[in-house]
């Protein structure tokens, strides 16, 4: 096994020890010193992904964020072609169901009509397994956010993740894209690319 895949299954294991209620409350704090940043507040399309399992909570601020009038889209796994879309939502609880893995993602019907350009979207919020100090990112080893960042290289990307998942440095890969900011429940790391 690589070192890589090590790292990733271990810190991966590690969050998934934390209990429902520390996963709230850290998401609450993330959640907060996001919406602080001017790189979400004076933003319009702003990308999230929807949580699954034991990342950082989202739907929380999906809410918050379209309450602000933000154009909310989030992705939609294309497993045969290897990519993700971005899908306008107005409202997660109808918007969404089960997807890929059983992931929520936008039922097929949206997918059709509301589409969002890559090149429209100014701030991209993504999940990850591990962060490191210089803003770097280990996925799950799909590549699917590495390569739909390499379609929009203008836009903010800021990586959500707790404490446990930060490292000094990952042995990153030349596709590896790293991210301009990471926010964890304590504090907020900027990127160094």
């Amino acid at each position: 096994m690589t070192e890589a895949v090590t790292l990733r299954k271990n810190i991966l294991a590690a969050r998934d020890q934390l209990s429902r209620e520390e996963i709230a409350v850290k998401s609450q704090a993330i959640q907060k010193s996001l919406l602080n940043l001017e790189q979400i507040r004076n933003r319009q399309t702003i990308f999230v992904y929807v949580s699954f399992r034991s990342e950082v909570a989202t739907f929380d601020l999906i809410d918050i964020l379209l309450d602000m009038g933000k154009t909310i889209a989030v992705p939609i796994t294309r497993v045969r072609e290897k990519r993700l879309d971005a899908i306008r939502i107005t409202n997660p609880t109808a918007d969404l169901q089960p997807g890929y893995c059983m992931i929520p993602e936008p039922k097929e019907e949206l997918c059709r009509t509301s589409q969002i350009a890559p090149e429209e979207i100014e701030t991209i919020l993504l999940p990850g397994s591990v962060f490191d100090e210089r803003g770097g990112r280990f996925g799950y080893g799909g590549g699917y956010y590495d390569r739909f960042l390499a379609k929009i290289p203008a836009a903010t990307r800021i990586g959500l993740a707790f404490d446990l998942q930060i490292i000094d440095k990952a042995p990153l890969n030349a596709h590896d894209q790293i991210l301009d900011l990471v926010v964890t429940e304590t504090r907020v790391i900027s990127g160094r690319k």
